[in-house]
């Protein structure tokens, strides 16, 4: 089989598997269409031990209520059960969902979930379509065409992004600035250490913080940035910057997120315009 024989199928693979995805979505039976969903609250959140292992987040305990069985379902997040909830308090909002019928298999989202169509898979699959498009291309006339086929659409869409990116800086530093500040402390330090198929060793320390609202809230989340020496913060007293319509929003050093939001755009752009550079390249090579 030759490379062009192999990318034509490679397309109409994927690009029935696109069509099939499509098509479920049209007619509702998509996995994520015949998910159920609910809005669960927090009711309990455990204190995490010093030393122990970040996998499953905070540990916390779950209520929502049954629209079916009309009553109130008590669950937690042990387990692997979808999104890690690394932000928990007493009364937050959490997303619950299982397919139907199967309420044991339950999954759990930092934030309630509405409706969805299942698109992603088959918009995934037209993506790989495209790919397998553009190195036909670059296979029939030329490798330029892999610079213009890559660069050209990658460009339009980066520049179509770049002024939501700026949007979002603005926004983000208003936030910043709108923050209220509440005394914190580093409550434990948990250790998570993985080694690799070539026997080398990774650690990973996550610090957890606890803090509570001017409103009497007390916020138990995981803090992996701007904490200097996160290894040996057990018991540090640390100030917590957070917004009051989202505690899970909050931060240790305010400077640190505005030179972050900056640094975005300027990658952003910088993006743009080196996409632009290939894409006019692979065209004087035309």
């Amino acid at each position: 089989m030759s490379w062009e024989d192999f990318l034509a199928l490679w397309c109409v693979v994927w690009a029935v598997l696109a069509l099939v995805g499509y098509g479920m979505a049209l007619a509702g039976v998509t996995k994520a269409q015949r998910m159920v969903r609910y809005t669960g609250r927090i009711e309990q959140v455990r204190l995490p031990r010093h030393g122990g292992s970040r996998t499953g987040g905070v540990s916390v305990v779950i209520s929502y209520h049954d629209a079916t069985s009309g009553q109130e379902v008590t669950v937690t997040n042990d387990g692997e059960r979808g999104d890690m909830i690394t932000s928990a308090w007493e009364g937050r909002e959490i997303g619950v969902s299982h397919p139907r019928g199967r309420p044991h298999a339950y999954r759990l989202s930092s934030t309630p979930e509405g409706p969805s169509r299942g698109l992603g898979r088959p918009t995934f699959a037209l993506f790989l379509v495209y790919c397998g498009l553009v190195a036909l291309a670059t296979v029939g006339w030329g490798w330029p065409w892999a610079l213009i086929g890559l660069g050209g659409p990658s460009a339009v869409l980066a520049a179509a992004h770049l002024p939501g990116t700026v949007r979002a800086k603005n926004h983000r530093t208003e936030e910043l600035a709108a923050m209220d500040t509440a005394h914190g402390r580093i409550i434990a330090v948990l250790k998570d250490v993985t080694v690799d198929q070539d026997d080398h060793t990774m650690t990973t320390i996550t610090p957890v913080v606890s803090f509570t609202t001017h409103e009497g809230t007390v916020v138990t989340a995981h803090c992996t940035s701007n904490l200097p020496d996160p290894a040996g913060a057990y018991g540090r007293d640390v100030t917590v910057h957070y917004a009051p319509c989202d505690l899970a929003d909050f931060t240790l050093d305010r400077a640190a997120e505005r030179r972050g939001e900056k640094l975005d755009v300027v990658l952003n752009a910088l993006t743009v315009v080196v996409l632009l550079a290939t894409t006019l390249v692979g065209m004087a090579m035309l």
